[in-house]
């Protein structure tokens, strides 16, 4: 149980990543007829060489209908004036119907959310070409946060998903790499935590489904990707303790698979990203080592 002095800091963290106003985007495209089947582009800033490397940007929010793509739009402005284009990827998360008992918004939809991820990766190189030509889609890296982190990790491991499941591909993503910050990365790991409270179990439909869905949903479980990938995370997060950061990079090591882990001290979850703090220049900078 996180102390007070760790709640308070993990309190002021978020206050200040959530101060920053919404960016609005050059260009905002839809991958499908949902209204939250869109993708928000941002053009490359500063004097980066075009077209240059796309960053495809998955939000967090334990996967709960109030957190959408708005709240990251400062860290994709960020990223753009580093000299990257950014697609910032919006999908379906939970109803706001409670469910198991609670209060608080469901986390996720099942297929739904996975349906979005998937679908808006297959349109993206399209989408990209002809909305936002400063961008080279073969230079694509992942990444996203805590729940976003989660999605950024599995949709880079869809070809090694089950053959009963639409979402799996015959082959790996063209990516140079996978940046995954504070993810949610090993779904059994967080659940025993319980990490955003069940968040796990109730992505999966309830605790009755959880193991059965795993396979299809947990990235712990899909490996080795193939693909570069590193973890950023802070070792003071109690949103998503450094814990499930570990379990995952084990995983990977017990599947013959290298994961990077940058651990960053006296950093909780929000500093990843907020432009304002240290931390959100270290992301910069390891997506910056796997796309150019």
């Amino acid at each position: 149980m996180p102390d007070d002095a760790a709640v308070a800091r993990d309190a002021a963290e978020a206050e200040a990543a959530f101060s920053h106003p919404a960016v609005e985007p050059d260009a905002t495209v839809a991958y499908g007829d949902h209204p939250d089947q869109v993708v928000d582009l941002y053009a490359p800033r500063g004097e980066t060489p075009r077209p240059a490397p796309l960053v495809v940007l998955l939000h967090g929010g334990a996967w709960r209908s109030p957190y959408d793509r708005r709240h990251v739009t400062p860290f994709a402005d960020f990223l753009a004036r580093r000299g990257f284009a950014v697609a910032n990827v919006e999908y379906r998360r939970g109803s706001p119907i409670p469910a198991q008992g609670g209060t608080a918004p469901v986390a996720g939809r099942w297929p739904e959310t996975f349906d979005d991820v998937a679908a808006a990766f297959d349109a993206l190189p399209a989408l990209v070409r002809d909305a936002l030509p400063s961008a080279d889609p073969r230079r694509t890296v992942v990444t996203g946060h805590s729940a976003g982190g989660h999605l950024a990790l599995w949709v880079a491991a869809r070809h090694l998903l089950p053959a009963d499941v639409p979402w799996r591909t015959g082959r790996p993503a063209p990516l140079r790499g996978v940046v995954a910050l504070a993810p949610i990365a090993d779904l059994r790991a967080a659940e025993e935590l319980a990490v955003c409270g069940g968040a796990c179990a109730q992505l999966l439909g309830g605790a009755a489904r959880f193991e059965e869905r795993l396979p299809y949903a947990d990235p712990a479980a899909l490996l080795p990707s193939g693909i570069a990938t590193t973890v950023v995370q802070g070792r003071d997060d109690i949103v998503v303790p450094q814990a499930v950061s570990e379990a995952y990079a084990d995983a990977a090591a017990k599947a013959g698979e290298v994961v990077g882990l940058t651990l960053l001290e006296d950093v909780g979850h929000f500093p990843l990203i907020d432009p304002a703090a240290d931390a959100c220049a270290v992301v910069a900078e390891e997506i910056a080592q796997l796309a150019f």
